[in-house]
């Protein structure tokens, strides 16, 4: 079943409101709340229109008066144009404001590098007692919507623009907590996001008709990092692989490396955009495939690495031979 996570976020929030007289939302005009859902709102709505500084000045009042705001605004403003407003009206005081972020990564394809958002998960991550958390599909966005309500702090939240594909089962999403959803010893496939976290599904199950078996882990949370599952996973591995919809540069497969590398020092090779503005004009879909952010990609990453390191000697792997 496909379901758009911002659908499935406005939907949640929404019956959230009669339960929690102390939840606002905050709008910045783009289109995802109708005047039915305005009406249905009531008092707790608010459009506040294109001013993405001034809607984060204004949650960050909210919340220091008590109140919890949702702030609906793109991916690509948030981690940009309202910057200043969220490090230090927000960050800095620890408010409890929740900045869902719609058209993360390559969803607003059609509309340019300038609607597009390839940093916003590097620049929230450093963002002192920033939660930042990557929905892989609706389900996981209602769920992290309901965990919100009492999660202290600020929280970025990354979501797309259309309908995507759920996940395979796996256990509950929790913020903070990977979520495993394959287990194998040769190689750790780590994804976040719909498009990746499927390709590092479909990848594993490609990889295993070949003999080798990988881990998938859903790092739907970047901030608080799940250390310790990551380390887990990759003790027995020789190669861990991230796959993201964002430059390369301090994103997930920054966040895994780091980890890694203070304490379980392992190969990491990252998968993301070329370090490049976008020059290609397409949707989602084709801008994903253009720039190889699948399945196939990763299967050729994971083969060439173990195929190189088995005839170079540095690994027993199994005498694999591509």
């Amino acid at each position: 079943m496909s379901r758009a996570t911002r659908e499935a976020y406005r939907d949640s929030v929404l019956a959230l409101l009669g339960r929690h007289p102390e939840l606002m939302c905050l709008d910045s005009d783009t289109g995802l709340f109708s005047a039915d859902h305005a009406a249905a709102a009531g008092d707790q709505y608010l459009n506040l229109g294109i001013a993405e500084q001034n809607l984060m000045g204004v949650a960050a009042g909210m919340a220091a008066c008590g109140r919890v705001p949702f702030v609906n605004t793109m991916a690509a403003f948030a981690a940009s144009r309202a910057l200043e407003a969220i490090k230090i009206d927000i960050a800095y005081n620890r408010l409890p404001v929740r900045i869902m972020a719609t058209h993360g990564g390559l969803a607003a394809g059609h509309l340019g590098p300038t609607h597009q958002a390839l940093e916003d998960l590097a620049v929230m991550r450093v963002l002192p007692g920033m939660t930042v958390v990557v929905p892989a599909d609706a389900a996981a966005t209602e769920a992290f919507v309901e965990q919100s309500v009492t999660l202290p702090g600020p929280l970025y939240v990354r979501l797309g623009r259309k309908p995507t594909p759920s996940i395979p089962a796996a256990p509950p999403p929790v913020i903070g907590k990977a979520q495993t959803l394959r287990t194998g010893g040769d190689v750790v496939l780590v994804g976040c996001g719909p498009y990746p976290v499927l390709a590092c599904v479909t990848a594993a199950e490609t990889l295993a008709e070949q003999g080798i078996e990988a881990t998938v882990l859903n790092m739907h949370t970047l901030r608080p990092f799940d250390t310790e599952t990551l380390i887990a996973a990759a003790r027995p591995a020789t190669l861990v692989i991230t796959l993201e919809e964002h430059w390369r540069a301090g994103g997930l497969g920054g966040a895994v490396a780091e980890a890694l590398a203070e304490a379980q020092p392992t190969r990491v090779l990252r998968l993301g955009v070329p370090d490049k503005f976008v020059d290609e004009v397409g949707n989602q879909e084709h801008l994903v495939a253009h720039y190889d952010l699948t399945a196939e990609r990763v299967v050729r990453a994971v083969r060439t690495a173990l195929d190189t390191a088995a005839r170079s000697g540095k690994t027993d792997w199994k005498e694999y031979h591509s």
